[in-house]
């Protein structure tokens, strides 16, 4: 095991790259899929199961663990990783996303963002330097820079003005950093889909230097296609020695096209939230329990699958508990949705290693369109 941060590119297959982050914490396989702990749990779910899922890293939540216990309470208690029981990487997000998207009363300006708490009201004030100190205080393997994150579409002059002060918060970021062996700070590249500014942040980026590099500003709100319009230059702009992370996505198609154009590192909380709401995935697409057609199923939600959910339970009963709006419903289902995440991931490793990513991509698309009503 390593005592510091690095990342070793393995094998390439088009624009698509498979190695290993090697941290002191333990590596992390890429193209990786991170699972979202956002108040120092994944939801539903218990440390050790979500490692039995095949997860390596998990992201864990500034803004909401500022707020709630607080980073210096959590920091007394011996870090995040013993709070939360995690032994293994967390990446922290900065919190600007969220206090974009949740805070109230958000007032912007040069120095950082004041906001009054979703939870309470509360007033706080969030900054790079705090950000950095509240990143440090939890611990987090992976640190992320404070940015401002403009929700899609934005005219060219909001979204510029966004991407500068980015930039001058990514700086300011960086030297709060400081130096920390062991612990990695990634710049976040912001743009909207314009290419041009995607281009200069990517420039402004790697002259400060980081670790590795997120493309940030997307899955707001533009939709798929222009998504990978974005990721089809986006990935380039970055170093190509360092990991590329793709914030918030996504889907399992989104999964794989963003592999597919260069990405390394992706999070969302789809698959737990859909757990919690019906929603199953499955190599012949999505599934929801709710529908009576499951009512009298026997069959497993997947017959290949080995997650505890479709080992030992039925169709039918996982309707059942879900119309019975028991907990173990919410249980099985994200584990389910965790593990079918992490097979995909691994079957893209797989299939980059073996150089023949394209014929993995076409069969993935090709057993969507069966479906699942039927039986095969």
């Amino acid at each position: 095991m390593t005592d510091r941060f690095q990342y070793q590119i393995n094998a390439t297959d088009g624009k698509a790259r498979t190695g290993v982050i090697q941290t002191p914490r333990g590596d992390i396989r890429t193209p990786a899929f991170m699972p979202v702990g956002t108040a120092a749990t994944v939801k539903a779910m218990m440390p050790e199961s979500v490692r039995e899922t095949g997860a390596d890293i998990l992201l864990g939540n500034t803004y909401h663990l500022m707020l709630r216990p607080t980073a210096e309470r959590i920091a007394d208690l011996g870090g995040l990783h013993k709070f939360m029981n995690w032994d293994r990487p967390i990446l922290t997000d900065s919190g600007g996303f969220q206090v974009m998207s949740l805070a109230e009363l958000r007032k912007l300006t040069e120095e950082g963002v004041k906001f009054r708490s979703h939870i309470d009201g509360s007033r706080h004030m969030l900054s790079p330097e705090r950000s950095m100190e509240i990143q440090k205080l939890l611990g987090s393997d992976i640190v992320m820079c404070f940015d401002e994150c403009p929700a899609l579409p934005a005219d060219r002059k909001r979204i510029n003005d966004s991407m500068q002060l980015s930039m001058r918060w990514a700086q300011r970021s960086r030297d709060a950093f400081g130096d920390r062996p062991g612990h990695a700070l990634f710049g976040i590249q912001q743009g909207g889909l314009e290419q041009d500014m995607r281009e200069e942040s990517a420039e402004k980026l790697r002259a400060i230097g980081f670790d590795g590099y997120a493309i940030g500003g997307l899955a707001v709100g533009e939709g798929q296609e222009a998504m990978f319009g974005c990721l089809d230059y986006a990935p380039d702009q970055l170093p190509f020695d360092k990991p590329r992370y793709l914030m918030g996505v996504g889907k399992p198609d989104d999964i794989v096209g963003a592999v597919q154009r260069g990405v390394d590192m992706m999070d969302c909380v789809l698959p737990s939230r859909s757990g919690r709401t019906g929603q199953v995935f499955t190599p012949r697409g999505a599934v929801n329990i709710k529908n009576a057609r499951h009512a009298d199923d026997p069959r497993p939600l997947q017959e290949d699958c080995g997650c505890p959910a479709c080992r030992n339970y039925s169709r039918a009963y996982l309707h059942h508990v879900f119309r019975s709006q028991e907990i173990i419903a919410s249980m099985l289902l994200t584990w389910h949705n965790l593990h079918y995440y992490q097979t995909l991931m691994q079957g893209l490793r797989d299939a980059i290693t073996a150089g023949c990513l394209d014929g993995f991509v076409a069969q993935f698309h090709d057993t969507r369109k069966i479906g699942d009503i039927e039986p095969i």
